[in-house]
């Protein structure tokens, strides 16, 4: 027998600690459309979106997880493309579960976590305290930032380097996705890098400033870890087949 949907919201909502955390309202944090109730096969994707949904209805996909849900901008009525996103789902049978803060916090599958493993830095403390625990991460490091920067373009297509810090930082800073919040909560501090994935443009002046090392990956590209490294866990508990779910955003 297949895996219900109940036991695979269960784990993911004891694995993440959904409860824990402390998000915007509209993220509504765990399952946002239902199913059937039984589970075949799992998908992964960084946003809810029409495009996602027809690629995983057209893959089999009847669970998809994603980072960014369906209701950031909601209520809407269920007109044009928002219908669609709902049908698509609906025809499909398939759930949707969202995981946004819990899996950028998560110490062991979660996108700060797994950025610092991709880059063999060492997790130190985190920032940004949040009542289900801190979202962004602060490491040890002990390379140049020439070899930082290097690094990261091994494994991100665009990074943008804004170099005004020290050329070889005690501590780097991680916080995926945004990065507008953490530069507030690193203010006053010692650590002068943070990788990121995007900022807004008087932050700039703020690194020249500042005397900061900022790099920017992309949003996307900063928050394709959680959503793989919890499918993967899934797909194993059950014994089901998984997939991530790609969108090429350059963003």
């Amino acid at each position: 027998m297949p895996p219900t949907t109940a036991e695979l919201v269960a784990y993911c909502d004891q694995r993440t600690r959904r409860s824990a955390f402390v998000d915007a309202a509209a993220a509504h944090n765990g399952l946002q459309v239902a199913n059937s109730g039984k589970v075949t096969r799992i998908g992964a994707a960084v946003d809810a979106g029409l495009i996602p949904f027809q690629k995983a209805a057209a893959a089999g996909v009847d669970f998809l997880l994603v980072h960014h849900g369906m209701y950031w901008d909601m209520p809407r009525p269920l007109v044009g493309p928002v219908y669609e996103r709902v049908a698509t789902l609906i025809r499909a049978d398939c759930a949707l579960y969202s995981s946004h803060l819990p899996l950028d916090a998560h110490p062991e599958i979660g996108n700060n976590a797994l950025i610092a493993r991709q880059l063999g830095l060492a997790p130190e403390r985190g920032f940004a305290p949040n009542p289900g625990g801190d979202i962004g991460l602060i490491c040890r490091n002990s390379r140049p930032r020439e070899e930082l920067e290097a690094r990261l373009r091994e494994h991100y297509p665009r990074v943008t380097a804004i170099c005004y810090g020290s050329e070889q930082p005690s501590e780097v800073a991680l916080c995926s996705g945004s990065g507008n919040s953490a530069l507030r909560e690193l203010a006053g501090s010692h650590v002068d890098t943070l990788i990121t994935g995007e900022l807004r443009e008087e932050h700039f002046n703020l690194a020249q400033e500042s005397r900061l090392n900022l790099y920017l990956c992309g949003h996307y590209a900063t928050e394709t870890h959680g959503v793989r490294a919890l499918a993967a866990e899934l797909a194993d508990k059950f014994s089901l087949p998984w997939e991530f779910i790609s969108t090429e955003n350059p963003l």
